[in-house]
């Protein structure tokens, strides 16, 4: 079966400054003056049996660097000849949407997009399903595959049978460290006793040494999954969650009647840097989770949809997507701040637990539902589309410098 890798790369402002929108956060992107993973990360690829398409979709937090994020990230590419790949920025989503105009799904471009983790993912599948390929595997930049049968263990099984009689349609690994660890260090302090995340995580990352092998998973990791055309083409990721699009497509899965596997022997090097301010992500944390509490909540409503409850999700996320995840988040963000940890942000993360983070969960938990209700007719009608897939596998070039304003220098006479 045709098998297409897709990477997405992040990247941010020089210094690392970091994007006023929530949606535009992510966990540690590049500084367009600094050293990106990706060529690392290119370099382990090169080494994997059975490597075909390459997608790398390169995102920024602001308008004003993505086409130098681009043109860096066509840099590295280049030094990789090797490797058939695809470099989709800010030109080809262009295209992409006007097609989507064309077609009449001009609703549907929101969450097709080069912002925010969910619709960035949706934008690799787009292209997979462009260019008929069966399987899609998801590899993160700051990874390294050590292993030559990566893709060879992540498709295995896609699409038979499970012993219960479950059909594998979507598959994740799992992280290790350089040490092949798959556990993180509990270090959390005291002002962290209601939400210890990291023992909880620890609690389900036990499912890897479990038999059997293969089995349903309540989390997934988006640096290490693969998923069939019979997935991909009929559940999206959810546009709207600000970080954990992978777990929370787990739910997405569920909830339409399948299911994600876990396969405990298939896993990928995770080299992570350092992450700037922890206040910034546990603020996105604490907008993920309030946000699917309300998803689960509206979705019993929808009788058209499995239900998937918070217990289902235990260990993890379960503890966390309850109806106490508000005051536990914000009783947690006032100890941080009371012990000196960024205590302005943690005072402010206090406040939006109860306030912003609760709007925005309100607001928008019925929108993936409308969203996903389209996306199967959207991936059928662009199935191997002729428009698209031509400007896709090269066949058809963009003229760039109409697009993107950068024009060849004239000589002065």
């Amino acid at each position: 079966m045709a098998t297409c890798v897709v990477i997405p790369t992040f990247w941010t402002r020089r210094g690392g400054r970091s994007s006023d929108r929530l949606i535009n956060v992510y966990d540690h992107p590049t500084p367009i003056d600094g050293e990106s993973p990706l060529p690392a990360c290119l370099r382990s690829l090169e080494g994997v049996r059975g490597l075909g398409k390459v997608v790398v979709l390169v995102a920024a937090t602001d308008a004003s660097i993505e086409h130098e994020a681009e043109d860096r990230v066509r840099e590295i590419v280049e030094d990789f000849p090797g490797i058939d790949a695809l470099v989709f920025g800010p030109a080809e989503l262009g295209s992409l949407h006007r097609r989507l105009e064309q077609l009449e799904f001009s609703d549907m471009v929101s969450g097709v997009s080069l912002t925010g983790y969910g619709a960035v993912r949706n934008t690799g599948l787009i292209v997979a399903a462009t260019l008929g390929q069966e399987i899609v595997v998801f590899v993160d930049d700051d990874e390294v595959i050590t292993d030559a049968e990566f893709l060879v263990t992540g498709v295995e099984g896609l699409g038979m049978k499970t012993p219960d009689a479950k059909i594998v349609f979507a598959k994740t690994g799992y992280y290790v460290d350089e040490t092949g660890g798959h556990h993180i260090k509990d270090d959390a302090p005291w002002t962290d006793a209601l939400w210890r995340e990291t023992d909880e995580y620890n609690r389900a990352m036990g499912a890897v040494d479990a038999p059997p092998r293969v089995k349903p998973s309540t989390f997934a990791f988006g640096g290490c999954m693969s998923l069939h055309r019979d997935m991909y083409c009929n559940v999206s990721f959810d546009p709207w969650v600000f970080r954990g699009e992978d777990i929370d497509y787990v739910i997405n899965a569920r909830m339409h009647g399948g299911d994600v596997f876990l396969d405990g022997a298939w896993s990928v090097m995770h080299k992570p840097p350092t992450v700037p301010s922890p206040a910034l992500r546990f603020r996105q944390d604490v907008y993920r989770f309030i946000y699917e509490h309300r998803k689960l909540e509206f979705a019993k409503s929808q009788i058209d949809l499995r239900r998937v409850t918070s217990q289902s999700l235990r260990p993890y996320p379960g503890e966390f997507v309850g109806h106490t995840a508000a005051w536990r988040a914000s009783l947690t963000a006032l100890l941080r701040a009371l012990s000196g940890r960024e205590p302005g942000a943690n005072l402010a993360i206090a406040k939006a637990a109860f306030t912003d983070a609760a709007s925005y969960a309100r607001r928008n938990c019925d929108n993936y539902f409308a969203f996903q209700r389209r996306w199967p007719q959207l991936m059928e009608r662009l199935w191997e589309d002729v428009a698209l897939g031509s400007l896709f596998s090269g066949e058809r070039q963009i003229d760039r410098t109409a697009i993107t304003g950068r024009f060849p220098v004239i000589p002065s006479r």
